[in-house]
């Protein structure tokens, strides 16, 4: 038996121990990477609505076609300790498994086919390149670039309740009023704002699997 049908993973700080946007910022110097990370932790500290940091973000980044695919490697390279195992567990029940982060679709989806989540079940934002591979935008009218997407998208993703998410940042806890328990993980980072948020809190995928299984 499970507790719940469905679950609902962020990715950044969840899944993998890494900030995305943050570790692409890395590449363009320190100055970038402390600019880009205090605006990342501010959105997740809920101190500023998402949608405030990501085109600002993006737009000083710009990161090319060679550096996501770069990204999609460190994803997979910093995967969470027990996340493989946890998963397959959990998809061997017969829980259905999403994906929903305001990352970028293009660098999660190698971390997605490590993890054995269906390619349709990730929900990201698009980055777009040129023929060579240059930056030329990202999905601007996607959900998932508003502080308030991810519950729409959860909301209209028509998932099989009872239906868990699992986040470490503010807007997961904007999925909590659609489904019926939100998981705080704190094995990368604790926010107390998140935690409070939380019907449970976990710091590692050994007590996902333990508080779903139950």
């Amino acid at each position: 038996m499970s507790r719940f049908k469905s679950i609902v993973f962020d990715v950044d700080s969840t899944l993998s121990g890494i900030e995305g946007i943050d570790w692409l910022a890395a590449l363009r110097g320190p100055e970038t990477r402390a600019w880009s990370a205090t605006l990342t932790e501010k959105a997740m500290q809920g101190e500023m609505p998402i949608e405030a940091v990501y085109g600002q973000r993006m737009q000083k980044v710009r990161p090319n076609k060679a550096e996501i695919e770069q990204l999609g490697r460190e994803y997979v390279e910093r995967i969470a300790p027990r996340a493989r195992e946890a998963l397959a567990e959990l998809r061997t029940r017969g829980i259905e498994l999403a994906m929903v982060s305001g990352g970028l679709r293009e660098a999660i989806l190698p971390l997605a086919r490590e993890l054995g989540v269906d390619e349709r079940s990730v929900y990201a934002v698009s980055v777009f390149f040129d023929e060579e591979g240059k930056y030329v935008g990202f999905d601007e009218r996607s959900l998932l670039t508003q502080q308030n997407g991810k519950r729409i998208t959860v909301l209209e993703m028509g998932l099989q309740g009872p239906i868990l998410a699992v986040g470490d940042g503010m807007t997961d806890c904007e999925i909590k009023p659609v489904v019926e328990s939100f998981a705080a993980f704190t094995g990368f980072t604790r926010r107390a704002r998140v935690i409070e948020c939380a019907d449970f809190v976990i710091e590692n995928f050994d007590q996902l699997t333990e508080l779903v299984l139950k």
